[in-house]
């Protein structure tokens, strides 16, 4: 079974896209910030991640990014607030799917960069 990764800080976001993982038979973990999230890519085979830009305090989810590109671990931007505080995260050649949006989408999307 495949392990993926969600980085957000909104319990209710996480809590739907780990229901939709579970929905299409595979295990999510999650993480609210870069510290969790660096943890569990070094400690599981995740085979992909959901990436939240904002995570609050002024973090972004660049560190985690970087670390899935250095281990070539496919992921999806997921942000309603790209152009107010990612703008710098636009260089990184990741999907962006803007919320709100349904969580099977996400999935979905995630999924077929997977393979």
């Amino acid at each position: 079974m495949k392990t993926f990764l969600i980085l957000e800080d909104e319990p209710l976001i996480a809590m739907d896209l780990k229901f939709a993982f579970e929905d299409a038979g595979c295990e999510a973990v999650t993480a609210v910030d870069n510290g969790e999230a660096r943890s569990l890519i070094e400690n599981s085979a995740i085979a992909g991640a959901i990436l939240d830009v904002s995570l609050g305090g002024g973090e972004t989810c660049r560190e985690t990014a970087d670390r899935l590109l250095e281990r070539t671990i496919p992921f999806i931007l997921h942000t309603g607030d790209l152009n107010r505080v990612g703008e710098h995260l636009r260089e990184i050649d990741a999907r962006i799917i803007a919320k709100p949006r349904p969580a099977d989408d996400v999935v979905a999307a995630l999924m077929e960069l997977v393979g």
